[in-house]
């Protein structure tokens, strides 16, 4: 009988963690929780994650976001692709426009795995 792996996404990663102060991630963790961090440790990324946060109800495509940055439309997809794929947000296509929405679930887990920080 062979073993089978848990492999989790990054958003499933921060959500089974315990806060940070209650006990040490393992490497194992810390690996797997790594990408949400990093995907919104990017500057452009982390002002794209508030700019759609705050947009009218919840969502946004690129249409609504390209005039915020001096930015070119594709670079702009990359970042929300990158945020995206961590799992921090989620997409919808609608004709020819992709909506964005976060995914508040996976910031309330990281929010969690952070909190009790001292300060």
């Amino acid at each position: 009988m062979s073993k089978s792996v848990l492999e989790l996404t990054p958003v499933e990663a921060v959500a089974c963690c315990s806060p940070v102060t209650r006990e040490p991630l393992s490497a194992e963790q810390a690996h797997q929780v790594a990408p949400v961090l990093k995907a919104i440790a990017d500057p452009v990324r982390l002002r794209l994650l508030s700019l759609i946060a705050s947009h009218q109800d919840g969502e946004a495509c690129v249409c609504d976001l390209n005039d915020a940055f001096d930015l070119s439309q594709p670079t702009i997809s990359h970042h929300l692709k990158q945020l995206f794929d961590a799992g921090v947000l989620g997409r919808e296509k609608r004709g020819v426009w992709v909506y964005y929405r976060v995914n508040s679930a996976a910031l309330g887990d990281l929010v969690a795995l952070l909190g009790g920080v001292a300060r």
